[in-house]
């Protein structure tokens, strides 16, 4: 039966949350068996149902199932999908299935458009000065993040540990990354190293070994909503837009190869970090702007000459 085999997945993932997976590995695992349980309770009524029974036509319905009922984007539809299929690989597997359901389904992840701070925005945050000293501690954190690129998971488990010298004598942040498991090697920028050392003696991080004073996400994207209000800044600033403004306005819209940027990020895949190159006008702008300098106008035709020199 389905269920039984899906619950057991996932009891082996708990197991092993914090060593090979992450806790949020386990929620979407455990968020896709429920509503493939109330799929089977909407489509078939019943609680469960045999895997021999799951064929093509399952695997589409319930695709509707999420788009229609469940409402969920393209994308996230298909990530469920996603998780579904991994537990007919483990059926298949073990023999239990002899006939691949997913062997003529095709579903597509569509690219979305990442949101990030360009300059002035960056410079508008870093300029403002907070009344309340908990929207500053948020404003310098996000910096943080937007000049290392880490992401939320990963700036709540820095320690003092996890600066060191890099082979420049520079001080450098060795992380892990707790998504990809990953080692991201990445040198202090001025702007992350003063903030480091403004909140050095903070009470939360000398008791609790912390290099920064972190608050919860959700109270971080809370704060950073208010904030982009009084800055002005006119996006839904949520602190995962720090590491795209790393990726794109910090690194590579100032000439930082692609391949060196997605080393910094953790990215195991170099087309994850192409992306944001795609996204960058700027970019586009400042490349055709050294092309157009290869090029003169002729003083005596109006022919567009390649420059010899």
């Amino acid at each position: 039966m389905l269920v039984p085999i899906f619950q057991y997945h996932n009891n082996k993932i708990k197991e092993l949350v914090g060593q090979e997976y992450a806790a949020g590995t386990l929620e979407r695992y455990e968020t896709s068996l429920k509503h493939t349980k109330e799929f089977l309770n909407w489509k078939y009524n019943i609680s469960d149902i045999n895997i021999e029974k799951i064929d093509y036509s399952f695997i589409t319905e319930y695709e509707f199932y999420l788009r229609s009922v469940r409402k969920c984007a393209n994308n996230t539809a298909v990530k469920y999908i996603k998780n579904f299929h991994k537990i007919i690989n483990i059926c298949l597997a073990n023999g239990w299935l002899t006939k691949d359901p997913f062997a003529n389904y095709k579903s597509k992840v569509k690219e979305v458009v990442r949101e990030f701070l360009n300059e002035i925005d960056i410079q508008n945050l870093m300029n403002k000065e907070f009344v309340s000293d908990r929207l500053e501690l948020v404003r310098d954190i996000f910096v943080f993040s937007c000049f290392t690129g880490l992401a939320y998971i990963d700036v709540k488990q820095l320690t003092r540990n996890n600066i060191s010298l890099g082979i420049d004598g520079d001080k450098w942040i060795f992380k892990n990354r707790q998504k990809t498991e990953t080692i991201s090697k990445i040198p202090l920028l001025p702007t992350a190293e003063f903030i480091i050392d403004k909140y050095a003696d903070y009470p939360v991080c000398l008791n609790e070994n912390r290099l920064l004073p972190i608050l919860s996400n959700q109270k971080m994207n809370a704060y950073l909503k208010e904030i982009a209000t009084v800055c002005g800044i006119n996006k839904e600033l949520t602190f995962h837009i720090a590491r795209h403004t790393f990726a794109t306005t910090v690194t590579l819209s100032n000439g930082v190869p692609l391949e060196t940027v997605s080393k910094m990020l953790g990215h195991t895949n170099l087309k994850t970090t192409q992306h944001y190159a795609k996204i960058l006008d700027k970019k586009i702008s400042d490349d055709m702007k050294t092309l157009k300098n290869k090029f003169s106008l002729s003083k005596n035709s109006d022919k567009i000459l390649l420059s010899s020199k």
